[in-house]
């Protein structure tokens, strides 16, 4: 079977859903049940009816569209990624994933394959943490691992809950119909640029992952005392910012002394109030990701910073509160469909190298619930979340041609 992928389409649409964004192009920015998300929502749907495929939305607003296969009673194949974009982002990171699956599916059908099973997209929602300070929340629900009361006691920066904003996206039903019974897939590709640059340094078409970062985020609120900024003497000053800097230095110390290279800490959200030249910062926001391929060095790294926020904050008489909004174990692929995909790309005569993800992605969630593995392809010197990250026509032709064989590879069984 000749599978004819038509990247002139796939670009247009990529550049397309690039344009409904919250800013100015070229930077996409599309937050959870925003304006821009849901129209960006309806961008791909259409995409999906236009294609043939059988709609349906979760109460979280995950989005399914089927492709119905011979025997409706087997498993299908599923594959999927994500559309919301965190602010100041880029036009791939997600979004190949998605119309890239399209497009595959596309492909199969001109080339008039039959599916056994059927072949399922999932769209998940809030890939991105932008909303509420955590990734993956449509894929957490279908996997089990959030908690329902964990979600409704979600919050945004301005105290609106998950409630309100799934009223404001449409979804309908109660959160515990999202969960997903185990093995009710046969299994989930996932295709994504790389987001790092090792593809692209060492030449390589393809990558065919192997094993998912075990990512962490904590939530800071620190608490001093404002005043007037010429008035307060330095002496006793309780300054919540200079806590909240020396917190985010602890941050990069810890992850830079576990003896893993893997490990990567960033204090990505740091917000100050009143937010004024002339007056003490009396108040301090900050959200911190830790990451590693390996829980015991992860953690190590996590009660490092733990402490030491306890130390700064007493040291400098600053009130505090801490919370673990995550702290997820690693998946591991399924070796099988790793070796499949692997097979699928050399096939092909692309080049492959087995990888590790250090970014995490829904896969990181769906590996709870099947057989799981990512096709990566290369992007432009590793960029990604800014508006110059880039993957080229071409690589991700050659990305979407190993996605169609593979889907279809598992579908025929």
């Amino acid at each position: 079977m000749k599978i004819s992928v038509n990247k002139t389409r796939l670009q247009k649409e990529i550049d397309d859903l690039a344009l409904i964004t919250e800013a100015v192009p070229p930077v996409v920015t599309r937050v959870l049940f925003s304006e821009s998300d849901l129209r960006g929502r309806a961008f791909v749907k259409n995409l999906c009816r236009e294609a043939g495929l059988v709609l349906r939305e979760d109460a979280v607003g995950n989005i399914f569209a089927r492709w119905p296969g011979a025997d409706k009673k087997l498993p299908a194949v599923v594959t999927g990624s994500h559309i919301d974009a965190i602010p100041n982002a880029g036009k791939y990171d997600g979004v190949v994933g998605v119309l890239g699956a399209i497009e595959a599916i596309r492909a199969l059908q001109a080339a008039g394959f039959i599916p056994k099973r059927s072949l399922e997209l999932i769209i998940f929602t809030s890939e991105e943490p932008t909303r509420f300070g955590i990734g993956c929340l449509g894929s957490r629900l279908l996997g089990g691992v959030l908690s329902l009361e964990r979600a409704a006691a979600l919050r945004d920066r301005d105290g609106k809950d998950l409630q309100f904003w799934r009223a404001q996206g449409g979804c309908q039903g109660a959160l515990d119909s999202v969960k997903l019974p185990k093995d009710c897939y046969a299994a989930f590709v996932e295709l994504h640029i790389e987001q790092g640059p090792i593809l692209e340094a060492e030449n390589i078409d393809i990558g065919v992952v192997e094993k998912i970062a075990a990512p962490s985020t904590l939530r800071l609120e620190l608490t001093g005392v404002g005043g007037h900024a010429g008035a307060t003497l330095m002496l006793g000053r309780r300054d919540a910012l200079l806590a909240g800097a020396e917190i985010a230095l602890a941050v990069e110390k810890a992850a830079t002394t576990t003896g893993s290279p893997d490990t990567v800490g960033t204090t990505g959200v740091f917000r100050v109030e009143p937010g004024a030249v002339n007056s003490v910062p009396c108040r301090v926001w900050l959200e911190i990701d830790l990451r590693d391929t390996l829980v015991k060095t992860r953690d190590a790294a996590l009660g490092q910073i733990e402490t030491a926020v306890k130390e700064i904050c007493t040291r400098r008489k600053i009130e505090f509160t801490m919370e673990r909004l995550n702290v997820d174990s690693p998946a591991i692929c399924d070796a099988q469909l790793v070796a499949t995909t692997e097979a699928v790309a050399k096939k092909l005569n692309f080049s492959v190298k087995r990888m590790i993800s250090r970014a995490y992605h829904d896969s990181l969630f769906m590996a709870q619930v099947c057989p799981t593995t990512m096709v990566f392809i290369p992007c432009l010197k590793g960029y990604s979340h800014r508006p110059d990250e880039f993957s080229s026509p071409s690589q991700i032709e050659k990305g979407v041609r190993v996605l169609a064989a593979v889907l279809a590879k598992i579908a025929a069984s």
